[in-house]
């Protein structure tokens, strides 16, 4: 008698399934579908999954960053380097342009989170953009906790929490009339533990500013932001040099860094699973303006 083994797979393969799965079905049901890259990890997770999704083809799409001019120099030479790696197209979408020709203004604060979301929306319709994949992950946010795999975005690229589409048994609602778009999360379902397993498994390379070094920083309510062309000491602040690491990345005008010995994959993944805080909550200052403040600018059309 054949003995019957079970057959498993382990929960990264799962997830890993699932994210290829969604991104076989945006190019199948989309014409122009695009990916967001920001040299961030979760995106390079992204790229990653959708290099095997197509493998041995190219990536059938292209990728786009949102570039508003305040990025850390580490995560630019990145995505440049991978997206030659790639050979895919980078289209950037450049905030500085923007302000330049008036489509946007400059903040009184010098930040520029906030005017992204035109600058997206333009891009969107000038390159007809049908499908927009973003890195997004429901354990990051309560707002981004709301939305489905498929989010749907009206004629003016604005996202409705109260109007939904149901996902039963991964069935995906597709259908758009034109200008209408649809947003795309195939990491919706993971969490950031998971996306560090995963990357010390598939062994992804990542920009330097994820792992623990040394540099100059000012405490600002408790968050410790670099000092850098965007960020100079304010009268009272002390710069002192600490030992950290950044858990996101985000604008370096207002993306914070968290104290940190953790210079390896492995390191940071000890580091994840015992803290209890969501790497915005202890990093993002652009979500501390209001309790709703990233489930507005999700109104307005952005990720």
């Amino acid at each position: 008698m054949m003995s019957q083994t079970a057959y498993r797979i382990s929960h990264l393969d799962a997830l890993e399934a699932e994210s290829v799965f969604v991104m076989r079905e945006v190019a199948a049901e989309f014409e122009r579908p695009v990916l967001l890259f920001s040299g961030g990890k979760d995106s390079i997770v992204m790229l990653r999954l959708a290099e095997k999704a197509f493998h041995p083809g190219r990536i059938p799409f292209p990728v786009m960053h949102v570039d508003t001019g305040h990025n850390f120099p580490e995560v630019l030479e990145y995505r440049d380097r991978r997206v030659a790696d790639l050979g895919v197209q980078l289209v950037v979408a450049s905030v500085p342009e923007a302000l330049a020709r008036g489509l946007v203004r400059e903040p009184a604060d010098g930040t520029r989170n906030r005017i992204q979301t035109p600058v997206l929306l333009d891009a969107v319709e000038k390159y007809r953009f049908d499908a927009l994949f973003g890195g997004a992950r429901r354990d990051e946010e309560k707002a981004r906790a709301k939305e489905r795999v498929f989010s749907f975005r009206d004629e003016f690229g604005q996202w409705d929490p109260r109007n939904q589409r149901p996902e039963l048994w991964s069935l995906y609602n597709s259908k758009i009339s034109p200008g209408e778009s649809i947003r795309v999360f195939p990491l919706s379902n993971w969490t950031e533990l998971d996306i560090w397993h995963y990357i010390a498994r598939e062994r992804i390379d990542l920009p330097s500013i994820y792992f623990a070094h040394d540099r100059e920083v000012v405490d600002r309510g408790g968050m410790l932001y670099g000092v850098n062309e965007f960020i100079r000491p304010r009268a009272g602040e002390t710069v002192t040099k600490r030992r950290v690491r950044y858990r996101t990345v985000g604008d370096a005008s207002m993306t914070a860094a968290v104290p940190s010995e953790a210079d390896t994959v492995e390191k940071v993944i000890d580091e994840v699973a015992s803290t209890r805080i969501t790497e915005r909550g202890a990093t993002r200052g652009d979500d501390k303006v209001s309790e709703a403040a990233m489930e507005d600018r999700k109104r307005e059309g952005y990720f």
